[in-house]
């Protein structure tokens, strides 16, 4: 293909790419440098006919008005908003490991920092979801692709309800079930013989009810795409496999799986970036308390009265660092695999 019809072909995807990805990006980064305007005060006085003057403080709107119009985006910072307490807290830390009773204390005063009480969760969530969910949804594909024709239909629809319903409704449904009155929560309630037990006051039990409502919500994603891999393993190196002998389970491990592995790839490629932006089970649980992800901070700085632009495109960009970090290993041996296929 000539580079110009080439180049024409692909000119609407680079175009799209800069509008909505690169531009976006450089956006987030520039306004991370920059902080909100410090609040203008004036002192006013206010006389009464008959009871004397007082003095107050209030904040000179039209001064802060006129300067949000010259520096719309705020006043410069550089690195400051990713060095302070509520991102990077690089004085907090240097306290910390100057001033320490040991290991252990070190670990907890620093995931008592936002920042990295956010990242903890987040990293957790990505690095336990991920391969339970691969591997559940392995599992049901499996299962699923030994089923008779005329049950196939309904036990993929119900397999898929957790993707179809919209994250936060299923985070809010499950929620509603761990209540006290609700039907796990009561469960627990039971079984534990303990009437006070609750899985909202319980860090660890609020986790594990986070981390379970992500395996549930994954799972089906990885389902579709491994029963849509397992239609095409060779049917006649699964026939040769079994007249050498081969179990099931050796037929799955030694032709299924490596076949699947491209794909195993690609899910896993998928759910890391999807899970680190974790968000939506911690809104709908309420979950604030006790966990909090780097998307949830995001969140935080953008609502409420005073929006924290500088301080939420800070947090973006550490999360896409995040996220760059945390899929390199898998994209160097990809291309290391596909170099070695070309050589």
């Amino acid at each position: 293909m000539p580079h110009k019809t080439f180049f024409a072909f692909i000119l609407p995807s680079l175009i799209a790419m800069v509008l909505f990805i690169a531009l976006p990006i450089v956006s987030v980064v520039v306004q991370s440098f920059h902080v909100e305007h410090g609040r203008i005060l004036v002192e006013v006085e206010s006389c009464q006919p008959f009871g004397g003057c007082t003095t107050e403080t209030r904040v000179d709107t039209a001064a802060m008005a006129e300067l949000r119009a010259e520096q719309p985006m705020g006043r410069f910072n550089g690195f400051g908003t990713y060095l302070n307490r509520g991102h990077l807290a690089v004085n907090e830390i240097g306290a910390i490991l100057a001033n320490n009773n040991g290991f252990g204390d070190i670990v907890t005063r620093i995931y008592n920092l936002p920042f990295y009480k956010a990242l903890s969760f987040t990293l957790v969530f990505c690095f336990v979801v991920t391969p339970l969910a691969m591997a559940l949804g392995f599992a049901i594909a499996l299962a699923v692709n030994t089923l008779p024709k005329v049950t196939k239909g309904p036990v993929i629809f119900f397999s898929l309800l957790p993707m179809i319903i919209t994250p936060l409704v299923g985070s809010l449904i499950l929620y509603w079930m761990i209540q006290p009155n609700g039907i796990i929560g009561a469960s627990l309630r039971y079984l534990m013989n303990d009437p006070t037990l609750s899985l909202r006051q319980s860090p660890m039990l609020t986790w594990l009810s986070l981390l379970f409502y992500g395996v549930w919500t994954n799972a089906p994603f990885s389902f579709v795409v491994f029963y849509a891999g397992l239609q095409t393993v060779p049917g006649d190196t699964l026939e040769s496999a079994m007249i050498d002998g081969a179990s099931r389970w050796e037929r799955i491990r030694y032709v299924i799986i490596p076949h699947l592995a491209p794909l195993a790839t690609f899910v896993a490629l998928v759910q890391l970036m999807d899970n680190f932006r974790v968000f939506e089970p911690i809104v709908g649980f309420s979950a604030e308390a006790n966990a909090t992800s780097l998307s949830w901070m995001i969140f935080n700085d953008l609502s409420g009265d005073a929006q924290l632009f500088g301080s939420a495109g800070a947090t973006s960009v550490l999360t896409i660092v995040g996220v760059i970090i945390l899929l390199m290993p898998v994209l160097l041996r990809t291309w290391r695999e596909f170099n070695h296929k070309v050589v």
